[in-house]
């Protein structure tokens, strides 16, 4: 019994050696032509532009105070009253009072009052850059009498390392 498991361990690890048994190496091939790859690429340099704007300010054009009308109808009823006479007196204090409170109302107005001053804007503008880039290469090679193509990131100069691999087809046994 000791036998067969000894002869059955030693079966399972020479089958497990075939199965794990790296049957590739590596090889140099001849480079028959590289050609570079060029890529156009498209970069944003945003860049904040600003400048001085000269905006016209507009101040208040009319006071909130009534004082100015209110001034001008008293003093306006008081000089109506010295020219009217008899029952003419009341009417004259009216239209005197009224003209008065017209003319205070206009005094009393403040002119609009405008000024310049200089206000900084600024936008943002888009700047964009284009240029080529070297992104690879397209590389044909020969090995063993066949021709390859593979695309690399470097030049691979006159050579180029394969990786080769052998396994049996399952074809005829010698």
């Amino acid at each position: 019994m000791k036998k067969t498991v000894a002869v059955l361990a030693l079966g399972f690890v020479a089958f497990a050696g075939n199965i794990m048994a790296d049957n590739s190496f590596y090889d140099k091939a001849r480079v028959v032509k590289a050609k570079p790859l060029y890529e156009m690429v498209r970069t944003n340099y945003p860049e904040e532009r600003c400048w001085n704007e000269r905006v016209e300010q507009r101040g208040r054009g009319r006071s909130d105070s009534y004082t100015p009308t209110i001034a001008g109808a008293i003093l306006g009823g008081v000089v109506g009253n010295q020219f009217g006479k008899g029952g003419g007196k009341k009417a004259m204090t009216v239209a005197g009072a009224l003209l008065g409170g017209s003319i205070g109302n206009d005094m009393g107005r403040r002119p609009s009052r405008s000024y310049v001053s200089s206000e900084r804007r600024c936008e943002l503008v888009d700047n964009y850059s284009e240029h080529e880039e070297l992104v690879g290469y397209r590389v044909k090679y020969k090995y063993n009498g066949k021709m390859f193509w593979t695309r690399t990131d470097n030049d691979p100069g006159r050579y180029i390392e394969v990786h080769v691999s052998v396994a049996p087809t399952g074809g005829r046994k010698y």
